[in-house]
């Protein structure tokens, strides 16, 4: 067991609410992370306060700079988190693609406000997800931690967390039901990937039911 926080980074695109929750878990729940740098894609979000007000360096990266040169993107993206000695990364509704370089492969984590591989894919983000589901008629979603590869919403799933669709739910009462999902998911993967070392290949089969 890895008693040392585990050293993060984390990338984001909007309010914040994710980073706010691991920094909740860290400073009341003794979730072991030592979030060492916040990247967002874009300058006006309140995501960079939160961290910002925290202590936490932070950057900004717009992938508008990088046109399609997908490579420079994800240098500019990753080289400040290796700068950062951040062994994972985590991303906290960040919206933008980024190729993940191969030291960091099985090292960038997401959650996704569906159960995967359902809902999910380019464009499925926020309300989009929470309307499909609604709209196919299913009775059961959820959350997903998984590890981020190149494709959308692919790569091995970490633990997922569900919860029940009602008759009357519309999106945003859906999405609510699993934010509280997403809220106790993430810190519990990192608790998980914390108390793993690197080689581990156990986060690579699925091994952590929700």
């Amino acid at each position: 067991m890895n008693s040392s926080p585990l050293p993060i980074a984390v990338f984001l695109s909007g309010g914040g609410r994710t980073l706010e929750n691991l920094l909740l878990h860290r400073d009341q729940h003794d979730l072991p992370i030592d979030v060492r740098l916040v990247i967002s894609s874009r300058s006006d979000v309140r995501g960079l306060t939160i961290a910002q007000d925290a202590g936490i360096p932070t950057l900004v990266v717009r992938k508008s700079q990088f046109g399609d040169q997908e490579a420079k993107y994800s240098q500019a993206m990753f080289e400040p988190v290796r700068q950062s000695g951040a062994r994972y990364v985590v991303m906290a509704g960040f919206l933008k693609h980024v190729l993940i370089p191969d030291d960091f492969d099985h090292r960038v984590i997401n959650i996704h406000p569906s159960l995967l591989p359902a809902f999910g894919g380019q464009g499925m983000f926020g309300h989009h997800v929470h309307q499909a589901a609604i709209d196919r008629g299913v009775t059961i979603s959820g959350c997903t931690v998984h590890f981020v590869d190149n494709h959308y919403d692919n790569g091995p799933i970490i633990l997922q967390k569900s919860c029940e669709v009602l008759p009357d739910d519309t999106a945003d009462r859906l999405a609510a039901r699993v934010f509280e999902k997403e809220c106790e998911a993430l810190p519990e993967a990192l608790r998980k990937l914390a108390a793993h070392p690197p080689s581990t290949s156990a986060f690579r089969t699925s091994a952590f039911p929700g």
